[in-house]
């Protein structure tokens, strides 16, 4: 069985699937998945090739099938999902010819479309497409489920929660990270790897996108921070051009010399993706033979995450901002009864700039529909900020509608020593993963002693092990009570925190303001108690970050306990007087702040103040593009993600719907806009690098004309020449439409010569772009606006 040899001896996939089809005929722009019914000898012949090559998995022709690309085929989407799966299973039975243990896996790739709110996909109809996939694969007789080259980690979640649910198949999960280690929408390796593991996948890692070699140091990061097989795929290079014909650089003998480097530090699961073939899979088998997976030490860490960033508890103390709460918050009650979001974003974003690194997320209030409520928060607040969130709920309901939403693994609060309470919440942390807290009160109360505290801690850890959760995610907050009721309730909880530490060794957290209720100076008190905390071993302590002496208490703590190295974050905290004045005084967000945060009614609303000061285009001028040019720099080095660039162009475009109704006649003449065509080539339905690319190019005032996906190449230059378009941007995320896009610009030369083609996507790069006759290639999308404004002369 697979599951009893996953992890303990090394098993191999097979290589890539669409330059072979090529080989054999597949046309630019036909669809892969369509030879399944076509063609069935041809692809029936590669798969057995790979079986003959030594691979004991090997991947349906199903990459890119799904409702979302065949919604108007003349195919019937199951007869080709199932024939898939037949076909692997005849070119096991023609091409193993050995004793060995094969197995089918199902192929999943991405949709090609965002989800909301980046998108207009949502996240249910792409588990839906999903979903349906997956069901007749399994039906048809595919062993696994192996869903591959993800750059989203949301739309990962919504194929992973697809396979768990409407499957009982084994679940493999890889993703495609840069040279950096981030996929396209931010999230970095111990985030992407937090949220798989906490989905409960059997295997993860990464694949395409980069060669062996490159790909090493991201392997080397994923293994330290995984407990679970790990899963390498590189591509065999990258692709070059000889004679006008195209190879990928790595030859199979340097492949499979990386890959047994790749074995030897651990992986589990080693195949090919672009470019490789069976001699790459062939040679790698040889090389690396039959043998266990290698043991490596792994680090045991307790990490909440989000789209973009994951936190590490028990390093160094972790603020958790407690001001989306509404407890005692007039302002904050209000604003969730009148659905004003925009209060609860700035809440979220001020708290973040004063240093919190995870927001509570509490609002629940006796009249409002909680459910819906706590879904809507956390969308909006993941599409402002990267910082990891705290579903703060006693609402069942309103637990689970957030962490099946929620885009990363969050901290949940919370859980208590009640049997019904751990038989709620166990179960959602097992099934959608989560860093949970545990509070220490039972069916009897909340004890008075440490020791009674110490007993319920153990009793939730005891309990959450029978649900397969781990004491790394679990985090014991015991308590912290009102000294005004009893002069010992902070040594008792103290000593509670000590002991849960040295019995149990899990993360602690504590709602550490509770202490001074009822008292006066609660300021001066709060941050005392939360010195004393983070010395006795405190973790996480949920506080107001906006209180100056909260803040000093744990920037002093971390400076004279040597974790802050050249005392950094200090200097930067209070080394400048003048930021300190501004928080003092609280000053207004301006515009170039709203729309660098992405606050759409804020950028609004500041566009209308500085429309009584000076004329539109100053404001365009002066604010509008210095923010998007700073948001694109943040981008470019890795300090801005995907989201808060779409949610900033967003802003920008709020910003610029105020201020184009104050335009002169001749500040309109003068603001008429550079057309730009964007089109994906025909055959390629994957368009979210175009999207991006129009959201940007639109901000800096280009009018683009958007053609869509799967566009046939007369198309596109019909529309350049009837418009004297001098700028087209073609996009594609196959190697298997590459031909079509220079099949374009071949055509565009010859009826629109003045005309510049600037191209991108996944399969691309530089030398590839030199060779079908590009213009430009741009390696992200604002490297595309820059091109255009030097096309038509606007910087």
């Amino acid at each position: 069985m697979l599951k009893e040899r996953l992890g303990k001896e090394v098993l191999y996939f097979d290589g890539g699937m669409g330059t072979l089809l090529q080989e054999k005929g597949l046309k630019a722009g036909e669809l892969p998945e369509t030879w399944n019914l076509t063609h069935m000898e041809e692809v029936i012949d590669i798969h057995r090739s790979y079986f003959e090559a030594g691979s004991d998995i090997v991947l349906t022709n199903t990459f890119g099938a799904n409702a979302l690309k065949f919604h108007d085929s003349e195919y019937d989407l199951e007869d080709i999902v199932t024939a898939a799966v037949i076909h692997v299973k005849e070119a096991a039975y023609l091409g193993v010819h050995d004793d060995r243990e094969v197995y089918t896996a199902l192929d999943i790739g991405p949709t090609g479309r965002l989800l909301k709110p980046l998108g207009d996909l949502g996240f249910e109809e792409a588990y839906q497409a999903f979903a349906q996939v997956m069901r007749w694969g399994e039906a048809a007789g595919a062993d696994l489920i192996h869903i591959e080259t993800m750059s989203d980690t949301y739309e990962m979640k919504a194929a992973v929660l697809a396979a768990k649910e409407q499957t009982a198949l084994p679940v493999f999960a890889t993703m495609i990270f840069d040279e950096k280690g981030r996929l396209l929408t931010g999230a970095d390796v111990r985030s992407a790897m937090a949220m798989l593991e906490g989905l409960g996948v059997d295997a993860l890692g990464i694949n395409c996108g980069l060669g062996p070699e490159q790909m090493l140091p991201i392997f080397q990061e994923i293994v330290r921070h995984t407990s679970l097989p790990v899963i390498v795929k590189p591509n065999a290079g990258l692709p070059r051009q000889r004679d006008g014909e195209v190879y990928y650089d790595v030859t199979p003998e340097d492949f499979a010399e990386v890959m047994e480097r790749i074995v030897g530090d651990g992986a589990a699961v080693i195949g090919g993706c672009c470019g490789t073939t069976p001699a790459h899979i062939r040679q790698m088998t040889k090389r690396i033979g039959r043998r266990e997976v290698s043991q490596v030490d792994t680090e045991e860490e307790t990490v909440v995450s989000s789209y973009g960033k994951a936190v590490i508890l028990g390093k160094t103390p972790v603020i958790i901002g407690e001001r989306i709460n509404p407890t005692g918050k007039k302002r904050l009650k209000q604003a969730l009864k009148e659905r004003d979001l925009d209060y609860l974003l700035k809440e979220g974003i001020e708290q973040q700039d004063r240093g919190a690194h995870i927001l509570d997320v509490n609002v629940g209030l006796p009249d409002i529909d909680e459910v819906s409520m706590m879904k809507e928060v956390v969308e909006k607040l993941q599409s402002v900020t990267s910082l990891p969130l705290q579903i703060d709920t006693v609402d069942g309901k309103a637990m689970e509608a957030a962490m099946r939403i929620y885009n990363g693994k969050p901290m949940v609060n919370s859980v208590s020593g009640k049997q019904e309470s751990m038989d709620q919440v166990f179960p959602l942390i097992r099934k959608y993963g989560g860093v949970v807290v545990g509070l220490t009160l039972d069916e009897s109360g909340i004890p008075d002693s440490a020791e009674g505290r110490i007993q319920i801690a153990g009793k939730i850890i005891a309990e959450a092990e029978k649900y397969g959760i781990r004491r790394k995610d679990i985090v014991i907050d015991v308590l912290t009570m009102t000294v005004s009721s009893d002069k010992h309730s902070a040594l008792v909880t103290l000593e509670a925190l000590r002991g849960v530490k040295e019995q149990y060794g899990v993360a602690t957290v504590l709602g550490v303001s509770n202490v001074s209720f009822g008292l006066p100076a609660r300021a001066a008190l709060n941050a005392g108690f939360y010195i004393m905390a983070m010395q006795a071993g405190l973790d996480a302590g949920i506080i107001n970050p906006m209180s100056d002496d909260m803040m000093r208490a744990y920037h002093s703590f971390r400076a004279l306990t040597g974790q802050d190295p050249n005392f950094a974050s200090y200097i930067k905290a209070y080394g400048n007087a003048d930021v300190c004045e501004a928080r003092k005084e609280g000053r207004a967000m301006d515009l170039q702040t709203a729309i660098e945060r992405g606050l759409k009614e804020e950028a609004s609303k500041g566009a209308e103040e500085l429309l009584g000061k000076m004329d539109p285009l100053h404001i365009i001028n002066q604010y509008l593009i210095p923010a998007l040019d700073r948001v694109g720099k943040g981008f470019e080095q890795g300090t801005v993600f995907l989201p808060q660039l779409l949610m900033s162009a967003d802003a920008a475009k709020s910003a610029f719907g105020v201020l184009k109704n104050a335009f002169s006649d001749q500040e309109r003449e003068a603001k008429e806009r550079p057309v730009v065509i964007l089109a994906t080539v025909k055959g390629d339905i994957h368009d979210i690098g175009k999207n991006i690319v129009k959201v940007l190019l639109e901000n800096y005032s280009f009018d683009v004309r958007d053609l869509g996906k799967d566009v046939p190449a007369e198309v596109i230059v019909k529309a350049a020449v009837e418009e004297d378009v001098k700028l087209v941007g073609l996009s594609a995320l196959m190697t298997t439409t590459v031909a079509s896009m220079e099949e374009t610009i071949r055509l565009l030369r010859r009826e629109k010569p003045d005309c510049k083609v600037m191209v991108g996507g996944a399969v691309m790069n530089q030398e590839y772009a030199d060779m079908i006759g590009a213009d430009f290639y741009g390696k992200d999308a604002m490297q595309s606006v820059y091109y255009a404004q030097e096309v038509f002369h606007k910087k």
